[in-house]
C-alpha cells in the first residue's frame, strides 16, 4: 500500500502464515531462542513491524506453558511457536493495530509537484522561524522533517537513523544561517534521499488509533460468569435506582460508564458512536419500570442488547483515538 494511507493489522496474516522452526533446529532448544524466531516470522508477516512490547507481553500470558529457562525438544519447541504466534494473533484479533507503512510515496508527491513542494518549505521554514526574522539554522532541517511527520511520511526520526547520514551528506547540520530559498534548497534533496531510501526499505508506524470491532464483546458473551456479573451488577444499580427510572436508561448508563471493560468505543469517540448507542436502545422499552424487573428477565434484555452491540460493530468497527 503507499503511505500516508491505513492499515489494519488484525491478525488475519500471522493465523495464515506457515511458521515453523529452522531445520537445523533439532534439540536443547532455548525458549527464549524460539520467541525471538517468531518474533521475526511476526516482522516478515506483519510488512516489517517490530512487535510492541505490550503485544508481546499479552500474547505470554495467554500461554499455558512455562518454558523459561528450559531447553526443549523439537516438539516442544514447535509447539511454543506455533501457540505464541497464535496468541500474537489472538491480541490481534481482539485489539487490532492500525499503522501506516512508509515507503516514500507521499514525500514523491510533494517533490513532483513545485507548487505543492514551493508551499510546503515555506510552510515549514515559517512555523519554524519563531524569531520571525527570515534566518534559520542549517540543523533546523531536523526539525522540519520532524514536524512534516507521519501524516507527510516522514518517519520518527529514532525509527529510521539512515536520516542522520542523510543530514550529514547535505551539511545539515551546524548554525550557518539560510533564508527562505536557501532553506528550500537544502531540503529538496534531503527529502529526495529519504524517499529513495524509504522505497528500499519501509518502516512501519502505528498510529494512535484504536479499532472497536466486537471481538472482545463476543467474548464477553460467550463467557457465562462473565455476562452474570454484569447482570448482577446492573441488577444492583436498579435497586437503587428511583421508582420512575426506566429498564433502559438504567442499562444504557451502565454501558455508557462501562464501555472500555465490554469492549465498547467510548461514548465522547466521535457522533458516529452515540448514533450507535441510540440505535442499539432505540427498541427497548424504556417504560418498563427497572424496579419492576426480576434479574433473569434483565440478564435477557442486557444480554440481547450487548449481542446487537457486537453484531453491528463487527459489521461497522468504529475508529477512534487511543486517547479516548
Amino acid at each position: 500500500m503507499s503511505d500516508g494511507g491505513l492499515l489494519v493489522l488484525d491478525g488475519t496474516h500471522l493465523s495464515a502464515a506457515d511458521i515453523k522452526l529452522p531445520d537445523e533446529l533439532t534439540v536443547d532448544i532455548a525458549g527464549d531462542r524460539v520467541l525471538q524466531i517468531a518474533d521475526s516470522r511476526a516482522f516478515d508477516c506483519l510488512h516489517s513491524l517490530s512487535l510492541p512490547e505490550f503485544l508481546k507481553s499479552s500474547a505470554l500470558q495467554r500461554l499455558d506453558f512455562d518454558f523459561r529457562g528450559q531447553l526443549l525438544d523439537r516438539e516442544q519447541a514447535e509447539r511454543l511457536l506455533r501457540d505464541y504466534i497464535a496468541a500474537i494473533a489472538d491480541e490481534l484479533r481482539d485489539e487490532p493495530l492500525v499503522v501506516s507503512v512508509l515507503d516514500g510515496s507521499i514525500i514523491r508527491l510533494f517533490l513532483e509537484d513545485e507548487d505543492d513542494f514551493a508551499m510546503l518549505a515555506e510552510n515549514l521554514f515559517t512555523d519554524l522561524d519563531t524569531e520571525d526574522d527570515g534566518k534559520l539554522s542549517k540543523c533546523e532541517i531536523r526539525n522540519a522533517l520532524v514536524n512534516m511527520g507521519v501524516e507527510m511520511g516522514v518517519p520518527p526520526l529514532s525509527d529510521f537513523p539512515m536520516v542522520n547520514d542523510i543530514l550529514k551528506k547535505y551539511g545539515a547540520e551546524g548554525e550557518e544561517k539560510l533564508g527562505q530559498a536557501q532553506f528550500a534548497q537544502l531540503l529538496q534533496p534531503i527529502l529526495q534521499d529519504l524517499a529513495d531510501a524509504l522505497a528500499l526499505k519501509h518502516i512501519t508506524v502505528i498510529q494512535n488509533v484504536k479499532i472497536t470491532n466486537g471481538s472482545k464483546l463476543k467474548k464477553l458473551l460467550a463467557d457465562k460468569n462473565q455476562l452474570d456479573d454484569v447482570t448482577e451488577k446492573i441488577y444492583q444499580k436498579t435497586s437503587n435506582c428511583q421508582k420512575e427510572q426506566g429498564c433502559a436508561e438504567i442499562i444504557r448508563s451502565y454501558v455508557e460508564n462501562n464501555g472500555n471493560e465490554l469492549g465498547l468505543p467510548p461514548l465522547e469517540a466521535n457522533e458516529t458512536v452515540i448514533l450507535l448507542y441510540d440505535a442499539m436502545f432505540s427498541e427497548i422499552d424504556n417504560k418498563m419500570g427497572a424496579k419492576d424487573m426480576e434479574k433473569t428477565e434483565l440478564g435477557g434484555l442486557v444480554k440481547q442488547i450487548l449481542q446487537k452491540f457486537a453484531v453491528e460493530l463487527q459489521a461497522n468497527p468504529v475508529f477512534h483515538d487511543i486517547a479516548n
